[in-house]
């Protein structure tokens, strides 16, 4: 809708920092602009427990170009978070005034609740309308946050991977949150204590298993969840969405062909079982992957089998939207744009 006000959500986390800005539609939202660089700010963070200057540099420098970003587009409401890096540094304050002195942006560290909940919010769309049960998953860089939810639609049919950009509807959809956990384990996390480069089958099997010990707690709060009706996984982050581009075989990573995907078990098994196999040298290579992300794949792909050997099911829905996309939506129901808005 021409004039419509624009909103930014932004999320700094452990390895990205990735902005959306989005005008409202009719029904959910435009994405008009949007950044992702990898910045690596919690690099070093599980030896020295402090940010280090060197991805602080390289974060700010990210930040910078956000903020010209909002300002070109005339940003009026947004919501900027900081996630696990920012939480568990010593110096996540002191990284959070150096950003609003140095960019004029003020990031909101937030807790690992408000973190998994925006993560659900984001992407519960894609969950199947007939199932009674799913668990959403979001593998970030230096925590992995688990949610399980009921979930049904009141009206409508879902597409099986949709197409609509904006990711996201004002309603139509109800979701119940049974139980959460957050992890204090990432891609980036989980690499630097165990190697990214050179991963040997012991060693996978190594991360595979401190994974599914950390999941323990919540895999008794969720004990039913894949007893009840339609049960499936819905995950939300770069693993996934690079387990779904390796699959599809894409020449290069194509969000239009991978949001919304369903990957049987089987599939998704013969994909890490590849990259396993793959040298550091080959990881490179894949167009889904390349040198940004080739030390870390493996890492991601030990927290989806121990998530999967924890909770199985014959089928995961992959969704290349999640903690931003529930950002901009909440922000656009609490200004209650949807009904306040003379839609033509």
């Amino acid at each position: 809708m021409r004039g419509a006000r624009a909103y930014a959500a932004l999320d700094l986390g452990t390895n990205n920092c990735r902005l959306l800005v989005a005008e409202p539609t009719r029904d959910s939202f435009r994405v008009v602009d949007a950044f992702s660089r990898i910045v690596r700010l919690g690099e070093g963070l599980t030896s020295y427990n402090r940010l280090g200057d060197d991805a602080i540099a390289r974060a700010i420098e990210a930040l910078k170009v956000c903020r010209a970003k909002m300002d070109a587009r005339r940003v009026g409401r947004a919501r900027l978070i900081a996630t696990e890096a920012c939480r568990a540094a010593i110096n996540g304050q002191d990284f959070v005034q150096r950003v609003a002195s140095e960019t004029g942006l003020s990031l909101e560290i937030v807790d690992r609740k408000t973190e998994a909940l925006l993560a659900v919010a984001g992407c519960a769309g894609l969950a199947d309308p007939s199932a009674e049960s799913v668990i959403v998953f979001d593998i970030g860089g230096g925590s992995t946050e688990l949610v399980w939810t009921t979930a049904r639609r009141r009206g409508g049919q879902q597409q099986n991977r949709p197409t609509n950009a904006a990711a996201g509807t004002k309603a139509g959809q109800d979701h119940r949150v049974r139980a959460w956990e957050s992890l204090p384990l990432g891609v980036v996390t989980l690499s630097e204590r165990f190697g990214g480069v050179e991963v040997t089958p012991d060693i996978f099997a190594a991360m595979v298993e401190e994974v599914r010990t950390g999941l323990e707690p919540f895999a008794r709060k969720a004990r039913h969840a894949t007893r009840l009706p339609g049960f499936h996984l819905l995950g939300t982050s770069g693993t996934v969405t690079t387990v779904a581009g390796v699959y599809l075989d894409l020449p290069r990573y194509d969000r239009r062909q991978v949001d919304g995907l369903w990957m049987d078990d089987k599939d998704v098994s013969n994909v890490i079982d590849f990259l396993a196999a793959c040298s550091y040298a080959q990881r490179v290579e894949n167009p889904c992957i390349g040198v940004d992300r080739a030390d870390l794949v493996l890492a991601g792909c030990a927290i989806l089998e121990a998530i999967r050997l924890t909770f199985p099911t014959p089928r995961l829905r992959v969704a290349d939207r999640g903690l931003r996309e529930g950002i901009l939506l909440n922000l656009m129901r609490e200004d209650n744009v949807w009904n306040r808005r003379p839609w033509s």
